[in-house]
């Protein structure tokens, strides 16, 4: 069984779509990576921080997929990170409304003991120095270093994150994001800048319109499962995320082939992520759908071409 270090956030999410809106509901992006591994043969932990205002049942959702929580921090009389925001009706774009950072304002990552040879390190979106501090607990290197970042981070710490991804093998990004990090407009232009950076791979998320996996040259283009129905895209990345690398963890192989097939896996579960509010769907997801819907996605890209 794999090893798989989870950093981010455990947080409050409050959302409104054009189908409904919420109060302050479970979400974060280390809830999502967690939740998505928990479909793989991996031993899993979090590092992240919480105040004393999450209800005990939001830590037992975690604790119920065999999550190790040694290491995610309570703060006595703290809050805990809260975001609210509001979807447009196209539902790739939005307006945040709230951010309130409270305990992880401070937050100084503590990797446990158990964890600090883990195989896999999944980096989700946090301040690059506080990702980078991670790295630097390792006892030794991991197999594989996934980041995941955003435009905030460009925007306002972008020296920091510079060298951060100089320690990686994985970056994941969208493609708005991929453009503003290397000033470039063509995504395979922009991927060559970016290994150059540092990570040996480099995989491009695209919404809707699915992801790119880049790696010495090759590219590889995994499509978005057409659906019926799409409440709440919040956390849709991090979740392809936590399949990505949870997917690694558990098959221990780092080929680029079965990157491919991460890519696949975690594009899978981001499609189930999105048919409900936060994470409930994922809270209830059973092995067997998961298995369905990756036979819908082989029927959506295989086929026979004969060449005149």
């Amino acid at each position: 069984m794999g090893k798989l270090l989870i950093v981010g956030t455990v947080a409050f999410d409050e959302i409104e779509t054009p189908f409904g809106k919420t109060d302050k509901i479970l979400g974060g992006a280390a809830t999502f990576i967690g939740l998505a591994a928990s479909q793989y043969n991996v031993e899993s932990a979090i590092v992240s921080v919480v105040g004393e205002d999450l209800p005990q049942a939001y830590l037992d959702v975690l604790k119920a997929k065999n999550i190790d929580l040694t290491s995610l921090e309570i703060v006595k009389g703290g809050k805990t990170f809260y975001w609210k925001g509001k979807y447009h009706n196209d539902l790739n774009s939005r307006d945040t409304l709230v951010t309130e950072l409270n305990t992880l304002a401070d937050f100084n990552p503590v990797v446990p003991e158990d964890f600090k040879d883990a195989d896999v390190v999944m980096l989700g979106n946090l301040h690059p120095s506080t990702q980078l501090s991670v790295i630097n607990q390792m006892k030794k290197r991991p197999r594989l270093i996934v980041l995941d970042t955003m435009n905030f981070w460009m925007d306002n710490a972008l020296p920091e994150l510079t060298e951060v991804i100089k320690h990686i093998d994985v970056l994941t990004i969208n493609d708005e994001e991929a453009r503003q990090l290397t000033k470039e407009y063509s995504l395979v232009k922009a991927a060559k800048v970016i290994q150059e950076m540092g990570p040996k791979y480099l995989v491009i998320k695209k919404g809707e319109h699915g992801a790119l996996l880049f790696h010495e040259g090759k590219i590889f283009f995994a499509p978005a499962l057409p659906l019926e129905e799409v409440f709440d895209p919040t956390g849709a990345g991090d979740t392809f995320a936590g399949g990505f690398s949870g997917y690694l963890a558990a098959t221990e192989d780092l080929s680029f082939n079965n990157m491919k097939n991460a890519v696949i896996h975690g594009s899978n579960l981001a499609s189930f992520s999105v048919e409900k509010f936060g994470t409930d769907r994922m809270q209830e997801l059973k092995k067997d759908e998961v298995n369905k819907r990756l036979h819908q996605f082989k029927a959506l890209t295989q086929f026979d071409i004969e060449l005149q």
